[in-house]
């Protein structure tokens, strides 16, 4: 099994879906990225890499992992609800299910509805870490995490140019 077929396999089974994922490979390419992340990793490192930056990478998706301390624990929007305790998102009272890169990233952009978030200020907060390159994985993490929402994707709205903004309250 290669590393996509088990980073596939862990994200498909509820169970395993909250490890964190990161892929350490050679293939550097864009799209090899792009298919990382849909996939559900955490973090892609391409070879060759500095040990010292993999072990923060690490530490990063670690420190992420845990949730904030401080600050709303349940979250309503409409027909969306998120528990911070049970690291759980209903929808019409409906389960969803997240990575917990997506879960971070709904989160963040929920607690800080009504403000414009960047790319980089996603990445730093959601990921930990300030990325040097391709601040699109947000957008390919908003993309996938719309879909989940379905209807209630449209709560995240995309400011050109700018970065994204959750909305106040459903229309």
């Amino acid at each position: 099994m290669d590393g996509k077929d088990v980073c596939r396999t862990l994200k498909a089974n509820p169970l395993t879906q909250p490890i964190p994922v990161l892929m350490l490979t050679a293939k550097a390419e864009e799209m090899d990225r792009v298919i990382g992340f849909e996939l559900g990793a955490d973090d892609y490192v391409t070879k060759p890499f500095s040990p010292r930056e993999l072990v923060l990478r690490v530490k990063a998706i670690l420190r992420r992992k845990e949730l904030p301390q401080a600050g709303e624990k349940k979250i309503q929007i409409g027909h969306l609800f998120i528990d911070v305790d049970k690291h759980q998102v209903l929808i019409k009272k409906n389960p969803i299910s997240l990575t917990s890169t997506e879960f971070k990233l709904l989160l963040e952009l929920a607690t800080r509805r009504g403000r414009v978030q960047t790319r980089e200020q996603l990445l730093d907060k959601v990921w930990g870490y300030t990325y040097e390159g391709y601040a699109r994985t947000v957008d390919t993490h908003i993309r996938r995490l719309r879909e989940k929402m379905g209807a209630s994707g449209d709560l995240i709205e995309t400011i050109r140019g700018v970065g994204y903004r959750f909305r106040e309250e459903e229309e």
